[in-house]
């Protein structure tokens, strides 16, 4: 498949997660959203939960309106999300599990299992000209299931990778590193176009930002976290130039 720049999605659900701390308007998602799209980000990632946990409908709503990069707009499978998303028709949709128990979004989904209720689900989506995007493990077997369903786009989930680095289990990061290589080539030899994401840092963007068929990173989480240090704009820049200088 063509590829040109490496393109990076900036998640600003977190950002959404300080101001619902509180209660109140500050910090704006919708701004924090705007001074990505300032600082370089090719698109911005949101992803609106059952239970309006950070980002809430009028997020959605000012993000549709302020913004003139692609809105990801990320969402379980169910009747009400695919409705706002039908209403809106963002750049793209990307379908992730979703449990209330959990703190983010845990592990892939699991397309496989449920592959013939997700085909129907994403029909109305890719007629009403959303780029579908499917939130899985980097396995086989889900990446088949994606392609069949009629899916556009696959995001390899790069937790456990990350997971691993970040406890410094080395043999445990490789292991992983080298299946995302592998699924990342199977899924584009499919005609899938490949995403990744989740927990990426500065530390272990580079590994996944050099794989030829990797196209796009959704990273959100460690940037709003960087962002109390240096700035948004500026955490924004040194991720850029990592991943620039790793697909170089």
């Amino acid at each position: 498949m063509s590829r040109g720049k490496l393109r990076l999605g900036v998640n600003i659900d977190h950002v959404a997660t300080v101001r619902n701390a509180r209660g109140g308007d500050t910090p704006d998602p919708v701004r924090a959203a705007r001074i990505a799209q300032e600082a370089g980000a090719d698109g911005i990632t949101a992803h609106l939960r059952e239970d309006r946990r950070h980002i809430t409908d009028p997020d959605i709503d000012g993000l549709m309106e302020a913004l003139t990069i692609p809105l990801n707009f990320e969402m379980a499978a169910t009747a009400e999300m695919q409705a706002i998303a039908l209403r809106h028709k963002p750049h793209a949709v990307c379908i992730v599990p979703e449990k209330r128990e959990e703190r983010t979004t845990e592990g892939g989904l699991e397309v496989a299992r449920e592959e013939n209720q997700l085909a129907h689900f994403i029909a109305p989506l890719r007629e009403a000209g959303c780029r579908v995007s499917i939130f899985i493990a980097a396995d086989r077997r889900q990446i088949e299931a994606a392609q069949r369903i009629g899916a556009q786009v696959i995001e390899l989930h790069t937790g456990a990778y990350c997971d691993a680095h970040a406890e410094g289990d080395f043999s445990t990061r490789d292991t992983e590193l080298e299946k995302l290589r592998e699924m990342a080539a199977f899924a584009d030899s499919l005609g899938l176009e490949v995403h990744a994401g989740h927990g990426l840092t500065y530390e272990t963007v580079q590994p996944i930002a050099a794989f030829p068929e990797v196209v796009e990173l959704n990273i959100g989480h460690f940037l709003i976290g960087e962002a109390i240090f240096r700035g948004l704009s500026p955490a924004i820049a040194e991720m850029r130039r990592l991943m620039d200088e790793a697909r170089a």
